[in-house]
């Protein structure tokens, strides 16, 4: 059986009325309310487990809380670093040229282009090393283009 110490958290004055206002305020995130709450009632003196059980978490995110707190501050405690996000498959001159292909003609025994022709053909005239069918149904949909329900998607000038 593993026996844990007790946590003990002590917020500052100004952390505790950041901690009140942000319990009082609008709407906030579920995971930040549960974190203040978290914190809030460690430092009323209840056990890790008692918090956990009271907010349903685990014991061990509740520690976690608390070490953020003690270690970077209550920023650090209740919200989440910023991600990187995924790198975009196609750089803005490969989806230029994906584009301008869209907008000629398909290739010959084809009347249309389809999602999946344009994916081959991209690859196939090396405009792209690799690419997925998804990834060019986004890239048409942000041109609001729609080849495959058109026989022709530029149109010249008539008269």
């Amino acid at each position: 059986m593993r026996i844990y110490h007790r946590l003990r958290v002590h917020l500052s004055k100004q952390d505790r009325k950041e901690v009140q206002e942000l319990l009082r305020g609008g709407l906030q995130p579920v995971r930040v309310v549960l974190r203040a709450l978290a914190l809030w009632q460690l430092a009323a003196g209840q056990t890790a487990a008692q918090v956990a059980t009271n907010l349903d978490l685990t014991p061990k995110a509740v520690r976690q809380i608390a070490g953020r707190y003690q270690q970077r501050g209550l920023e650090r405690a209740l919200y989440d670093r910023q991600r990187p996000g995924a790198v975009p498959a196609l750089n803005p001159s490969e989806r230029q040229r994906v584009v301008a292909m869209v907008c000629s003609d398909p290739p010959e025994g084809y009347s249309r282009w389809t999602v999946r022709l344009i994916a081959q053909e991209a690859v196939k005239r090396k405009l792209v090393p690799k690419v997925g069918r998804e990834t060019i149904r986004v890239l048409l949909r942000g041109h609001e283009l729609k080849p495959w329900r058109e026989k022709n998607v530029v149109r010249g000038r008539s008269g």
